[in-house]
């Protein structure tokens, strides 16, 4: 069945296919399901670090970033394959911050996996596209996290329908000012 809203569904949940790249992103959460998927993306081969990044939130003990370090470590991520990024407390700062570590590490990533939620993934895309260079390539591996949220279900909510246009507003406030250096 076709809805009104079909292209809001087709912007806002976004997802490639996945290869081969430098390193996995996870923009901080509180939401395991976001390192799990990056620990079985490792486990397969597809990337030989992970960024975990997010900084101190009320939601969990530490930071979100030592919160998805020790789910990765838990799933058989060896450590020294968990890079850091503890100071992060917003999408631009995940962006931003994950780029300096890789910057200091040494590494320059060509492609890069983003694994992020599924209602997030292209504000998260749009972010860490403005921060990194323009020649980062970025793969999109959402997650389900635990409102259980989807593109097939989003608008049979409350809940849904508020939580999808707060990111359709988000990326309208967020990225219009950043137009005119994209088409430079």
């Amino acid at each position: 069945m076709s809805f009104p809203f079909d292209c809001i569904t087709n912007f806002i949940f976004y997802e490639t296919e996945i290869v081969s790249a430098d390193v996995i992103l996870v923009p901080g959460a509180s939401q395991p399901q976001l390192m799990e998927k990056a620990a079985s993306l490792y486990q397969l081969g597809l990337a030989p670090y992970i960024l975990p990044s997010g900084g101190a939130t009320p939601r969990i003990e530490n930071t979100e970033w030592e919160f998805l370090r020790n789910i990765g470590i838990a799933k058989g991520v060896p450590a020294e394959a968990i890079l850091k990024g503890n100071k992060a407390q917003n999408t631009f700062e995940n962006a931003r911050f994950s780029l300096e570590v890789l910057e200091e590490t040494g590494i320059q990533p060509s492609k890069v996996i983003l694994v992020c939620k599924t209602s997030h993934a292209r504000r998260a895309l749009l972010t860490y596209q403005t921060v990194f260079p323009k020649e980062t390539v970025f793969f999109v591996s959402p997650v389900i996290d635990s409102t259980g949220i989807t593109k097939e279900n989003w608008f049979l909510s409350d809940d849904g329908v508020k939580r999808i246009m707060t990111e359709v507003e988000k990326i309208g406030k967020y990225f219009g000012r950043h137009i005119p250096n994209w088409i430079k």
